[in-house]
């Protein structure tokens, strides 16, 4: 079953950070027609979900990860701010990450789980 993580306001800027290095030190595909091909698929580490994510997709990606036992976090924030945390000028509703870099989000997503 999938690790489902939902975040808090005060744990908001942690993740944030957390985003922020994986999209720049790491591998990160970004949209929801490639992270549902690759849930669907089982490849990635981990999927971000925006809070106005369509519902549908939601489940499905929910679905897909729990397959393959990949962590989905929930972000508390909007699918713009998510692509303003990326550094992309568009909005971003769900990425997958492929390789964390010097990032620290799996560790916050398996902690928050335990």
């Amino acid at each position: 079953m999938a690790k489902v993580t939902h975040t808090t306001k005060s744990d908001s800027a942690a993740l944030s950070k957390a985003i922020r290095m994986c999209v720049e030190s790491g591998e990160v595909d970004l949209g929801e027609r490639i992270t549902m091909k690759k849930a669907m698929l089982g490849q990635g580490k981990l999927v971000v979900l925006a809070s106005n994510a369509p519902a549908g997709k939601v489940t499905d990606i929910h679905r897909y990860a729990a397959l393959s036992s990949m962590p989905v976090v929930e972000f508390v924030g909007t699918s713009m701010e998510l692509g303003s945390i990326c550094g992309k000028p568009f909005p971003v509703s769900m990425m997958m990450v492929n390789e964390v870099g010097n990032s620290t989000i799996l560790d916050m997503a398996k902690k928050e789980k335990a």
